[in-house]
């Protein structure tokens, strides 16, 4: 059996548990999915302001390298 990549390790109860990559991303991507679907039954958000931020959001990461990083 392949060694997984491991990102983390925790000790839990006295014994070494190693968290992969792959682990530690399913495990953010569900507790954030999970935020996101509360925030929008509470009516915290409506989902189109949710997409409307995400395309911002990708906007301003993203951004090419010759542009100017305020501009």
């Amino acid at each position: 059996m392949a060694e997984k990549n491991v990102a983390i390790r925790m000790v839990i109860d006295g014994k070494i548990r190693d968290v992969s990559y792959e682990e530690l991303a399913l495990s953010n991507n569900l507790a954030q999915e999970s935020l996101v679907r509360l925030l929008i039954e509470k009516g915290v958000f409506k989902a189109d302001e949710l997409l409307k931020m995400l395309e911002t959001v990708k906007k301003e990461r993203y951004r090419h390298t010759d542009e100017e990083p305020n501009g």
